[in-house]
Formats: structure tokens, C-alpha cells, sequence
């Protein structure tokens, strides 16, 4: 299987995550109303997260350049998925803005509106929450808004 065949398997299966993203969010929101469907959701993938933290605990509290070099490094497609820019790396905090998000790519591919998609990219990014804190960082993210650039602006800082 060539190289390209896998790329585009690749992205084909974040764009399969989001829709099926979206479909459970709907389902939920049947269920459970706007709110509670957001909440139980991002919990959830909030503890996908959580699962995948000791990945990146051995850098905790502190070493935010160990922790760069291994989450940035670690994108999938040599970074090229999410095109993310470190704005910042210093002993007082990491920050990384993601120019691209497959994710987001998907969901306003299939039509949805933009309010729509900022709302499953704040339920989509309980993931960061989850793998950030629970690896020993204080963490928040700002999550793509209507006609905003880009995606996810990642602020991660040391734990205490």
C-alpha cells in the first residue's frame, strides 16, 4: 500500500470521527436536551483523553519544551493534519494554534452550520482537557468561532 493510499486513509478516518461525532451529539441532544447532550459527550471524550495522558506525564510539572517536542512531534502527517504553529514555548507556558483541524474540515464539508461546528469543536476538544490535566498541566483551549481562523489555540502551563 503506497504512502498515499495511507494519508488518505488516514484523513478519511478523522473525517469518519467527526461525522460520527456529530450523529452521537444529535442523538444525545434527542435524549438528554442541548445541554446535558454537550456535557455527557464531552465527558466522555474527556476521559479518551484522560487515557492517553501518560504519554506526556513524564514531562510534568514542568518541562514544557520535552512536552512540545513530543505532542507536536507526534501529530499525525508530520503535522500537516493540523498545521499547528507554537506561538509560544518558555518556563511559563507552551502555546499551540492549530491552523488546520480535520475535524472541523469534515463538519463544514458536510453543511453544517458554523454555530453547529463550534460547538462540536468545544465538545471535541474535552480530549485535550482530559490528556493535558490528567498528565499534570494546568490547561484551557480557545476552540474555532464562527468566521475565526484556524482551529484550536492550546494554552498549557505547569502543574503544580
Amino acid at each position: 500500500m503506497s504512502e498515499e493510499t495511507l494519508r488518505q486513509q488516514l484523513y478519511e478516518s478523522y473525517a469518519n470521527r467527526a461525522l460520527i461525532y456529530h450523529h452521537l451529539l444529535q442523538q444525545l441532544r434527542a435524549e438528554l436536551g442541548d445541554q446535558r447532550a454537550e456535557e455527557v459527550m464531552g465527558r466522555a471524550i474527556y476521559q479518551r483523553g484522560a487515557q492517553l495522558a501518560s504519554r506526556y506525564a513524564r514531562f510534568a510539572p514542568a518541562d514544557l519544551q520535552g512536552l512540545r517536542d513530543a505532542f507536536v512531534g507526534g501529530l499525525p502527517d508530520g503535522g500537516a493534519m493540523f498545521a499547528p504553529e507554537v506561538v509560544r514555548c518558555d518556563a511559563g507556558g507552551l502555546d499551540v494554534k492549530f491552523h488546520r483541524c480535520p475535524l472541523k474540515e469534515a463538519w463544514l464539508a458536510a453543511g453544517l452550520p458554523e454555530a453547529e461546528v463550534a460547538t462540536l469543536c468545544r465538545v471535541a476538544a474535552q480530549v485535550d482537557q482530559g490528556l493535558f490535566t490528567t498528565a499534570g498541566f494546568a490547561f484551557h483551549a480557545e476552540t474555532y468561532q464562527p468566521g475565526g481562523e484556524g482551529c484550536c489555540f492550546l494554552h498549557i502551563r505547569p502543574g503544580r
